[in-house]
């Protein structure tokens, strides 16, 4: 008898918890929310925000997810996408910050239009001596953009792995 005695005080010291937690998250979620109904929309319309001092172009920044570092190394391609056709702009390698120094397009050569970057993830990973299951799931990572306004820098950041990807533009 004794233990049922305990259970169900047990059971209704919980209850209680439960209902005071989810009033007491509730009422700290009401001011925002009533905040956000009443604050106007973002503009969607801009780009990130952009750096001082640094000049409208194009850069990126490989990292690799599997080791922890940088993409030292990777040879990425860069393509100009036409109606229906790619033209290779020209192949880089990465420094050893994983960045394209110098930018991939700066100056006259930084133009408005759609763009591939082809990271050669496979001969990355060859080079590393990565000790991975073969073939690769990921031999090569493309990577389609456009530029729409020539007056903004745009960095994109690539985090890649053996089975992933993700990139996004940075600022």
């Amino acid at each position: 008898m004794r233990d049922k005695d305990t259970t169900a005080a047990f059971d209704a010291s919980r209850r209680r918890f439960a209902l005071t937690s989810v009033a007491l998250g509730g009422s700290m979620l009401m001011p925002k929310a009533a905040l956000a109904a009443d604050a106007p929309a973002p503009n969607q319309t801009t780009g990130p925000v952009q750096q001082d001092g640094l000049s409208p172009r194009l850069t990126m920044h490989g990292l690799d997810t599997w080791h922890g570092t940088p993409a030292a190394g990777m040879r990425v391609d860069l393509f100009a996408i036409g109606d229906a056709n790619a033209k290779l702009l020209q192949t880089i390698t990465l420094a050893a910050s994983g960045r394209s120094e110098p930018p991939l397009l700066i100056g006259e050569t930084y133009r408005a239009g759609t763009y591939e970057l082809l990271l050669h993830a496979d001969e990355y990973f060859a080079a590393r001596k990565a000790n991975l299951p073969q073939p690769l799931f990921l031999s090569k990572i493309p990577l389609r953009f456009r530029i729409t306004d020539v007056n903004q820098r745009i960095h994109l950041p690539v985090l890649f792995g053996p089975w992933s990807y993700n990139y996004y533009r940075g600022s």
